[in-house]
């Protein structure tokens, strides 16, 4: 059997010192929060990187009125260049998820350029997908911002009353795995696994062959059938009763008025 190969993904979010920019972040401001967390092969694994970092400049009013984080808050935090390392390490490689990409990536490289030893660019360092750009193709015409997406999707983002670049990130993680992969998404988070942990192997029990058909049906165990009812019911949970598995089937009929 061919071995699985393994997608690793980092869905990221940055706050920044300040709100309106008309330029570059060259024009002063800089990163005051990183959240990031990690999905292999479509699941949540439970590996976060999240730290706040304390500027070389002070964090603007209308910024704080957004993410909630003050200059007095900051004081004790680290520098870029102390968490540059260990926040290179974990995006290193993977393929990063961030919604209006651009903003975050021109930031994240103006800091590693301050750096004594610099780090390749980000883009040449990992891939970088924008999640607002998959919204925007997705939903032409409509409003794309994380709460719209949330909305449309049936995602609870009630947590969410400042911005925050962890929970922001935890938020896209969902919003963007159910965008590109639909109910899956719905159970990343209980189905948390590890880069670490092995993947079982499916234990076949019996089965049944139709001699007119050729076709082979697996029938399942007690145990897997409980398993089974135990996931569409997380499903149901998670999608807030829309789990059409569940829902009783309506006669052709009825479909058809």
């Amino acid at each position: 059997m061919a071995e699985e190969k393994i997608i690793r993904q980092v869905v990221l979010d940055t706050e920044t010192t300040g709100m309106s920019f008309s330029g570059p972040p060259q024009i002063g401001h800089n990163i005051i929060e990183i959240g990031a967390v990690e999905v292999i092969n479509r699941r949540l694994t439970g590996r976060t990187f999240h730290v706040y970092v304390k500027p070389p400049r002070e964090v603007e009013e209308e910024a704080i009125k957004v993410h909630g984080i003050t200059n007095e808050f900051l004081q004790d935090k680290p520098m870029f260049a102390e968490i540059a390392d260990e926040f290179l390490e974990f995006i290193k490689g993977a393929e990063l998820i961030i919604h209006n990409a651009p903003f975050d990536v021109a930031f994240m490289d103006q800091e590693f350029s301050y750096l004594e030893n610099p780090p390749p660019k980000t883009a040449e360092m990992c891939s970088v997908t924008d999640s607002l750009a998959v919204a925007r193709k997705m939903y032409p015409g409509k409003r794309n911002n994380l709460d719209a997406l949330c909305d449309r999707l049936g995602i609870d983002n009630s947590k969410r009353v400042l911005h925050g670049a962890l929970l922001d990130a935890e938020i896209l993680a969902d919003v963007f795995l159910m965008m590109t992969g639909g109910q899956l998404a719905l159970l990343a988070e209980e189905e948390a696994t590890t880069a670490h942990e092995d993947t079982a192997e499916l234990e076949l029990t019996s089965f049944t062959s139709f001699e007119t058909s050729g076709l082979i049906v697996l029938q399942l165990s007690e145990e897997e059938q409980v398993a089974h009812e135990e996931y569409l019911k997380l499903i149901d949970k998670k999608s807030k009763g829309n789990c059409i598995w569940l829902k009783p089937t309506e006669p052709v009929s009825d479909q058809l008025h």
